[in-house]
């Protein structure tokens, strides 16, 4: 006589009903709303992991009151965190790199720098430029907020002005350049996904709602930048960059980690061997240029070679902590190590697990299918799209997740109802994309609020063309503005060969 497991593995599990679907999320929006009403910007820090990870044990049980076993279940959450590992590599590798950029004066230059050359009035907008072409150039906007956006937020208090805002105008910068560039893996992925569209279409497309959000985003920064109540005057900026001077040895030799970076990208080389490679030369550049800095960070009792290995792995693995004694320096440039990344880690691995077994029990297609039967016109069907990236970005906490399920699901009724290929890849692009920074729980906003060191509540206000570049696109569908058509026909199947590639487009 067969076990009970042994009956509900052979059984096929039901669909699941609306209710069903939306049992967990209604779970997940009441536990994240307690714990940032309890923990407020705090909530990261272990609140949300454990909401989350309840949550996923809540939708579990849903699933196996369907039919579906535990074994099944525990396999979808596996993969699901598995698919993650490239993204949670490349992050520790970022962690690395912040500790010895610190380390060998590579930060602290640029902001010595910076904050000589970036005057308050202009500073946000021009943080916004900068990052918007390094992350063209690099295609990654997580390669360009863990570097120089380490550096632009940790100039704000030098110069008195908010950190938030900054962070805000690294966030926008950074995913501008990351959408628009040929090597970003989104901008290749979704209009290989969506089928008819080349990635140059896809990009040309997607300038028409890029540059107005990107230009009003810049239009914003430069006016707080001009009415902003700055507290630093221009002697106390000197006496910063004196006070770093005194601290670190300022010289052009500590830009060339960043050089070097941007070399190794643009020649293809993987992010994360990229980033681990650059950290790790980095750590040796500081045994040579910065030795008093090295001796003062692990002592330098036990002889020179000791010292540096030692320093060169304290500062990969812990992070670099400087010992000037003073408070202000020693806390703008400590910090970074792969351990700083473990409570971001920890988020993503909660939310990802959460939205695997979501997808493997059918709660997600379940929630997208009336959304997609019910857009009749196609101002409706580009507003079903927004919709579904954004929600799917809060529910799923996966860029990957917001940009693909959009992509695969609604490509056929777009080519049925005469819609251009490149308003889908163009709309998931403008919302899943964008807006997956602005989630605490979204893989995305984790990073960003780990590398960047501000919480993702207090950066969203201000990460204005994240927030802009959605509207516009609801705008253009409500007047049908640029909207482009084509006849009505069934779509080519898309590239089976086009999979995820288990890392986000912001590495």
């Amino acid at each position: 006589m067969p076990v009970f497991g042994d009956v509900r593995a052979e059984r096929e599990p039901r669909p699941p009903t609306l209710l069903d679907a939306i049992a967990p999320i209604a779970v997940l929006v009441v536990l994240l709303a307690l714990t940032v009403v309890l923990f407020g910007i705090d909530a990261t820090g272990g609140p949300l992991q454990v909401a989350l990870m309840t949550s996923g044990v809540f939708a579990g049980l849903v699933a196996m009151k369907n039919g579906y076993d535990a074994e099944r279940l525990r396999d979808a959450a596996v993969g699901g965190v598995s698919s993650a590992m490239g993204a949670i590599f490349i992050l520790l590798a970022v962690g690395a790199l912040i500790g010895t950029w610190n380390m060998a004066g590579t930060i602290p230059t640029v902001v010595s720098y910076g904050v000589a050359i970036l005057k308050p009035s202009i500073f946000f907008a021009a943080v916004a430029l900068i990052c918007a072409l390094v992350g063209a150039v690099t295609g990654s906007s997580w390669t360009t907020a863990g570097t120089l956006g380490v550096a632009f937020v940790g100039m704000a208090p030098v110069l008195g002005l908010s950190t938030s805002i900054a962070a805000g105008a690294v966030i926008s910068g950074a995913y501008v350049g990351d959408k628009m560039s040929p090597l970003s893996e989104t901008t290749i992925l979704v209009p290989t996904l969506v089928g008819g569209v080349s990635v140059t279409e896809h990009i040309k497309g997607m300038v028409a709602t890029v540059a107005p959000a990107f230009g009003v985003a810049l239009l914003i920064y430069l006016g707080i930048g001009l009415t902003a109540d700055v507290d630093a005057d221009p002697a106390s900026v000197e006496a910063a960059r004196q006070a770093i001077a005194d601290t670190f040895w300022i010289a052009p030799l500590n830009l060339l980690p960043i050089l070097a970076l941007i070399i190794l990208t643009i020649r293809k080389v993987p992010p994360y061997l990229t980033i681990f490679l650059v950290a790790l030369g980095t750590g040796v550049l500081a045994c040579i240029t910065q030795p008093d800095v090295v001796d003062a960070f692990v002592g330098g009792d036990a002889g020179r070679l000791r010292t540096s290995i030692e320093a060169v792995y304290s500062a990969m693995g812990s992070g670099f902590e400087s010992t000037s004694g003073n408070a202000t320096i020693d806390g703008l440039f400590s910090g970074g190590g792969m351990a700083s990344m473990l409570p971001t880690v920890w988020l993503i691995l909660a939310a990802l697990s959460f939205a695997a077994i979501m997808e493997e029990a059918g709660f997600l297609d379940r929630l997208i299918e009336p959304v997609v039967r019910r857009a009749s016109s196609a101002a409706g069907l580009i507003l079903s799209v927004v919709a579904t990236c954004l929600g799917l970005n809060i529910v799923a906490g996966d860029q990957y997740v917001a940009v693909v399920l959009p992509s695969r699901v609604f490509r056929v009724v777009f080519a049925r109802r005469g819609l251009a290929p490149r308003m889908l890849s163009r709309t998931v692009e403008d919302t899943g994309t964008v807006t997956s920074p602005l989630v605490p729980w979204n893989s995305c906003g984790a990073y960003m609020t780990g590398v960047l060191g501000v919480p993702t509540l207090e950066y969203l206000p201000y990460a204005f063309f994240n927030i802009l570049n959605p509207v516009v696109a609801i705008i253009y569908a409500l007047t049908g503005f640029r909207i482009e058509r084509i006849p009505p026909s069934d779509p080519a199947p898309a590239d089976p060969a086009a999979v995820p590639p288990g890392e986000p487009s912001d590495v």
